[in-house]
């Protein structure tokens, strides 16, 4: 596991840089971009990614096509609009705001296309006081692509997430060997990784945690703070999985949310009709 604290790599107008090799893994990055009115120019080179609204709205152009995104006041507030983003893509952002670019080293390219809000699929995922909000927008079920996922996972202040701790790194447990980020906003919160490494860290906004292997949760949103995070995954299957394995001794968690209510607080962030 390695802990980025926020701003640590900062690459101005860039808040956060990390691709595949500085994080020292083969597949998955992220950036962070914020911009006041500007635009930047860049390459996607064999990545394929997304622009992701944290806050604020854009304009994208990318390779001749010219796509607008409507965003969202904070992660907190609303589902957001996104754009998918090929390999050997030449690319224009101009806005005003904080918008995520997750990527993935991808063999195949895809076009460029606009995933609309209210195209997300939303869930509800557990219960009493593990209870939380995932906001599938790259999920391998809701928009194709070739090795990328992500999610957006929002905990209410005082409930655990990423719960019963799982891990994605044994090809007998699971499809798939996947390299995983975390990203944060609000908190403070918590967030462990063991198996092998055992690390408990205070995270909050613009932190990031990578985990390579290893089971990775609870993430733990203290109370009075709601917690999100943008999970980001990839790795070398044929097939985009999310498949995990739960630590054995956790996983009976899961059976209990039968008997236990919906924590009223979610959903937290609506997606529009």
């Amino acid at each position: 596991m390695t802990f980025v604290p926020a701003g640590s790599t900062a690459r101005s107008p860039w808040a956060l840089w990390i691709t595949p090799e500085t994080a020292g893994w083969a597949y998955t990055g992220l950036r962070v971009l914020c911009l006041s009115g500007e635009s930047v120019d860049f390459t996607t080179g064999d990545e394929e990614m997304l622009v992701l609204p944290l806050s604020g709205s854009c304009e994208v152009r990318c390779d001749g096509v010219r796509l607008v995104l409507h965003g969202r006041t904070s992660v907190f507030s609303e589902v957001s609009d996104f754009i998918y983003l090929p390999v050997g893509a030449t690319v224009r952002i101009t806005g005003s705001g904080r918008f995520a670019l997750p990527a993935a080293r991808a063999r195949r390219s895809f076009p460029v296309r606009y995933g609309a809000a209210r195209d997300v699929p939303v869930e509800i995922r557990g219960a009493g006081q593990a209870t939380r909000q995932v906001n599938n927008f790259c999920a391998p079920d809701a928009f194709d692509c070739d090795r990328l996922v992500a999610v957006e996972v929002l905990t209410p202040g005082g409930n655990w997430s990423s719960y019963p701790p799982h891990k994605h790194d044994t090809a007998s447990a699971c499809e798939a060997v996947l390299e995983e980020i975390y990203y944060f906003e609000g908190g403070p919160g918590y967030q462990r990784v063991y198996g092998g490494h055992e690390t408990l860290t205070e995270v909050a906004g613009g932190d990031v945690v990578l985990v390579p292997r290893g089971y990775h949760g609870p993430s733990m949103a203290a109370p009075g703070y709601d917690l999100y995070y943008l999970n980001v995954l990839a790795g070398p299957a044929e097939k985009r999985t999310m498949a995990c394995a739960d630590d054995p001794r956790h996983a009976w968690v899961r059976s209990s949310w039968a008997e236990q209510a919906i924590d009223p607080r979610v959903p937290m962030a609506k997606a529009p009709r």
